[in-house]
């Protein structure tokens, strides 16, 4: 079977940047620029499927009611979630926590906070929620989500040690389609934010 998969990340959130997780911060006027503007006019998705946060929900639904279709959301596909650093920005966890900091950015699978979502739980549940849609979808299928979830899809396919997913970045509201035919999975291509957005 022939199906195509486009995986598009959130836009610009409200608080800067910061280690986000799952503080359900909605979208700027900008971030909504750039979801439109990663959408464009070619809209061939028969399914929508999104995070229930605001910053991908809120989107989907409104793509959602321009092109007729409902939107399902999906626990599973939120970001994960980092516990007592969650919302802090880089320079917060820096000042707070140099040692700790420094180490979860030498190796972030491994040095996190204590209380966060371990790495394998996430990884998991976001691999168990792709392969149910992929098996229930129509021929093209969007996911509205977040960088963790899109890069733990991205590694999966391409059998990269899950370990090394933070070194794929995804900008704001990137667009990565993937391609499955007869079970095997390309990524097809990644469309990144306009650079005026």
């Amino acid at each position: 079977m022939d199906r195509t998969i486009d995986l598009l990340r959130h836009g610009e959130p409200e608080g800067g940047r910061k280690y986000r997780g799952q503080t359900d911060d909605p979208l700027t006027p900008r971030g909504w620029a750039q979801m439109w503007a990663a959408v464009g006019n070619n809209r061939p998705w028969q399914r929508i499927v999104t995070s229930p946060l605001l910053r991908c929900g809120e989107f989907a639904d409104a793509l959602g009611e321009e092109m007729g279709l409902t939107v399902a959301r999906d626990a599973r596909l939120m970001e994960v979630g980092y516990g007592r650093w969650s919302g802090l920005a880089p320079d917060e966890l820096k000042a707070a926590d140099p040692e700790g900091f420094a180490a979860f950015r030498a190796d972030p699978w491994h040095n996190r906070p204590d209380d966060a979502e371990p790495m394998p739980a996430f990884t998991e549940r976001v691999l168990t929620a792709y392969a149910e849609h992929q098996e229930a979808m129509a021929d093209h299928l969007l996911v509205v989500a977040h960088a963790g979830v899109i890069r733990t899809v991205m590694a999966h396919i391409l059998g990269m040690p899950l370990a090394n997913l933070y070194r794929l970045h995804l900008p704001y509201a990137a667009r990565v389609r993937l391609h499955s035919v007869d079970g095997r999975t390309r990524i097809c291509h990644m469309a990144p934010t306009p650079p005026d957005l």
